[in-house]
């Protein structure tokens, strides 16, 4: 959205300006419109409608793009739709969640520790509004299947798309996309584990989607117990959870705390750079060698708390990782964080 946002900026700034054409100017922001409302077009495609048989929920941008593109090829598009849950669940306040108030405390906790989160409550409010509208739309003959894999956005997401659809009698059915492919795949000399389903590819999705059987329909009880679950989750105060054990929990904030720290000794900072070690570096080692799939904001928005409690001193500006570098406080030194 950024670049767009320069664009348009630098074209009415040249329009108010009258620098060169002013006719190329207004022609180059029609067509950027256009191009946008295609992309709100092509969305709207997957969106339910009264033919479709079929509606699958997923979490994460990365997870609905590769169901769209299996779907495509499989040649199911026309009926079998899908809805996407973009809300992280593992990260930031759940607690009244489905109230206006609980999605205001979440954005604003997203504004003052999430570093991207920018107009956090207008983005949340407009997303909420567009997954109510999309569950309505759902026919009523449709199978429902909610895919979730093991970790605790999507198995979170699972329980919050059945509590929303609870005045519906859709049939719901539960399937884990990353158990279903390591099972099709894995070999005794070639194993993969996916930690959440957006690491699949389409190719190995379309596997998952003919393992279809009926056997993960929930019974009654099944879905009145997830819908239970999500009322309790959204009732807790944390703002940290991982999946352990198949279940849920709620962790400490600095969970992560010790996890960057030994990360971070043991990358090894160059002695060139006076010991500092890129931000980005230390949090990319520490997600790709992570069991849960935590996401790289809040092991960045941990990392500046850390260099706040001054643990560790900074060299450059903490506006994005790119932009920094971290080391271990030195043992001589007192007093606040120092930034360089």
């Amino acid at each position: 959205m950024k670049p767009y946002l320069r664009f348009i900026l630098a074209n009415i700034q040249a329009i108010k300006e009258q620098d060169g054409s002013r006719e190329s100017a207004v022609a180059e922001l029609i067509e950027l419109y256009d191009e946008l409302m295609g992309l709100q077009e092509k969305r709207a495609v997957w969106d339910p409608v009264p033919s479709c048989t079929y509606v699958h929920i997923v979490s994460g941008d990365s997870f609905a793009g590769g169901m769209k593109q299996a779907l495509k090829e499989l040649g199911w598009a026309d009926k079998h739709k899908l809805i996407a849950l973009r809300e992280n669940y593992a990260m930031g306040p759940l607690e009244g969640l489905d109230s206006p108030e609980g999605r205001k405390a979440r954005s604003n906790w997203f504004l003052d520790n999430i570093a991207e989160a920018f107009e956090a409550y207008a983005e949340f409010e407009e997303e909420y509004r567009e997954l109510l509208g999309k569950l309505e739309q759902i026919p009523e003959r449709a199978e429902v299947i909610v895919w979730a894999s093991g970790n605790a956005c999507e198995q979170i997401g699972m329980r919050h798309a059945i509590y929303l659809m609870r005045n519906k009698r859709h049939s719901i059915s539960v399937y884990d996309a990353c158990a279903i492919c390591e099972e099709l795949h894995n070999r005794p000399d070639a194993a993969i584990r996916y930690r959440h389903s957006g690491e699949i590819s389409a190719k190995e999705l379309q596997g998952a989607l003919i393992r279809i059987d009926g056997r993960g329909r929930l019974t009654t009880a099944g879905v009145a117990q997830a819908r239970q679950e999500w009322q309790t989750l959204s009732k807790q105060t944390g703002v940290l959870r991982i999946w352990q054990d198949n279940e849920v929990l709620t962790v400490p904030a600095d969970y992560y705390d010790q996890y960057l720290l030994e990360k971070l000794d043991s990358l090894r900072p160059p002695a060139l750079d006076n010991e500092f070690l890129k931000s980005a570096r230390l949090i990319g080692e520490a997600m790709g060698h992570c069991e849960q799939p935590i996401g790289d904001s809040y092991l960045e928005y941990r990392l500046r708390e850390l260099i706040y409690n001054g643990i560790l001193e900074i060299k450059g500006v903490p506006a994005a990782m790119r932009f920094y570098s971290v080391r271990r406080k030195r043992r001589s030194e007192t007093g606040p964080p120092s930034f360089r």
